[in-house]
């Protein structure tokens, strides 16, 4: 604790009262805003950094959930309620820490998920695309990966007993849950299929990894997307009628995975992850699609065939936490991102609430003091909140001023309160909506009468591209149990890594 911190909290009464006298002869004193923000003071001074050790890490991974994302979402998530959107706070937005990360990589200034995971769970800054090795292995050298391989904090909790899990609503194999167990130059190499001659070298395919991981007993959860990784060309799919895995060495991980023991269990739907009994101490291998599990504006079209990302996140904490010697779980939406590439902000908007929904589970069953949890986010993306809408405009409605005046473009078209940089909004003129023969080419479509609201709606964008790029801005850290007061003030994105470490005594053995 700082002094300046320590001697705010010892004074805090004392400051109290003074501002309490101040406030009486204040014209504002009974001013809603006002007492709000003095109430929001009065929780501020009560609020103590836990600087004990830490017995359990979750990190949890909004993939590509910039700051702008987790604003649109907190007015998203409130107005879906019917109440004050602008007012409202999501779970992350009560934790009593935060600070900023710098995202960019040792050779980009704007980053892909697969330096960005490694560094918080290294405490290194690596190369593009490159998952769990040091700064001079470049994108697909395999050989150069001999002797820089980079440990995990994962790999480090294994071989001091802790229990470990991987959460994603992306491929388990996708370049953020691999970065917690796989070492590899080529992200994209996640089945044997993808290898080539990087197999002759020595490289593995990261479902192999996973599968086969040599530290301790192996990850107890591991739950996803990414089945087709799994198995073979020659095995048909078990859910998806028609179509078979994707691998070419005919080897079934899956099967490999099961034959580690009786207690490993391999689950690909809800009824199968549903039957799952944390109480007979299972190791779950679950992965709920073929490639990427659904969009959380899709799961009930789909049947619902498939657990939420706060489904599993509470069934790995139940499972991982009858380890008596504590546990390191990582959650990833990872389809924030996904949905953001495709220019998509209702989908991107409702997977990052559906990742809160996670965080709230995941503060209902575990003691902040003996639980450190982190949110945060990969990389940033470039959607944007703009114009001058009015109070409780809808998030992804036309631009509606106070006084409701449809604001329109200098071009005299109405635009929308969310929109892109880049991406497939961009005007092409074959593919713009209502454009006609008549318009010049790269004219903006008129929005007037386009239901901007609806699910399948693509935001316009700036400059034209097939799928919208990540962005170098820093992210938010959201900290919360012990130590989590260091996550504060704007830091290196690796810093994280090393308070993870540093809460759970790690630090300290490797100096011993």
């Amino acid at each position: 604790m700082t002094r300046s911190f320590a001697h705010l909290l010892a004074g805090g009464s004392i400051v109290a009262m003074a501002s309490a006298a101040v406030a009486q002869d204040l014209p504002q004193a009974n001013d809603s805003y006002f007492k709000a923000a003095q109430a929001e003071l009065q929780a501020q001074l009560a609020r103590q950094p836990i600087t004990g050790k830490a017995k359990n890490i979750i990190l949890f991974v909004g993939d590509g959930m910039s700051v702008p994302t987790v604003t649109a979402a907190r007015i998203m998530a409130g107005q879906m309620r019917g109440a004050d959107g602008e007012s409202n706070d999501l779970m992350l937005d009560t934790f009593p820490f935060t600070g900023l990360a710098k995202t960019y990589s040792h050779d980009g200034q704007v980053s892909d998920s697969a330096p960005t995971a490694t560094a918080m769970v290294t405490g290194v800054k690596l190369n593009n695309g490159t998952i769990g090795v040091d700064q001079t292995v470049k994108e697909g050298d395999c050989p150069a990966v001999d002797g820089h391989v980079v440990k995990t904090l994962f790999e480090m909790a294994e071989e001091r007993g802790l229990a470990t899990g991987v959460v994603s609503t992306a491929r388990i194999t996708h370049a953020t849950p691999a970065a917690m167990y796989a070492h590899t130059p080529m992200r994209d190499w996640e089945s044997d299929k993808e290898l080539g001659e990087a197999a002759a070298q020595g490289c593995k395919d990261i479902a192999d990894q996973l599968v086969n991981w040599p530290y301790g007993d192996g990850l107890e959860v591991a739950l996803g997307g990414g089945r087709a990784y799994f198995l073979p060309e020659s095995v048909p799919d078990p859910e998806d009628a028609g179509k078979t895995g994707r691998r070419t060495d005919n080897r079934n991980l899956t099967e490999e995975w099961t034959g580690k023991g009786n207690n490993h269990v391999f689950v690909y739907d809800q009824a199968g992850f549903d039957a799952v009994d944390p109480a007979s101490d299972p190791k779950v291998l679950g992965l709920f699609e073929m490639s990427h599990m659904e969009y959380e504006a899709d799961r009930e079209k789909d049947g619902a065939k498939e657990p939420s990302i706060a489904d599993m996140t509470a069934k790995a904490i139940d499972i991982l936490q009858r380890d008596g010697d504590g546990f390191v779980l990582m959650v990833e939406g990872g389809r924030i991102d996904h949905a953001h590439h495709a220019g998509n902000a209702y989908r991107a908007l409702m997977d990052a609430i559906a990742l809160d929904a996670a965080i709230s589970k995941a503060i209902e069953m575990t003691s902040r003091e003996e639980t450190l949890i982190v949110v945060t986010a990969d990389h940033s993306h470039s959607m944007t909140i703009n114009g001058y809408p009015k109070r409780g405009n809808p998030i992804l409605g036309l631009v509606t001023e106070v006084g409701d005046t449809l604001a329109l473009g200098a071009d005299g078209k109405p635009y929308t309160t969310i929109s892109y940089a880049n991406g497939p909004g961009g005007v092409f003129p074959a593919l713009a909506e209502g454009s006609t023969a008549a318009e010049p080419a790269g004219a903006r479509p008129d929005l007037t009468g386009v239901d901007t609201t609806s699910v399948d709606y693509v935001q316009q964008a700036l400059v034209p591209m097939s799928s919208e790029t990540h962005t170098g801005d820093d992210v938010a850290i959201y900290a919360w149990g012990p130590q989590a007061h260091l996550l504060t003030g704007t830091v290196e994105q690796n810093l994280i890594y090393h308070v993870l470490a540093h809460a759970l005594g790690f630090d300290e053995a490797a100096q011993n």
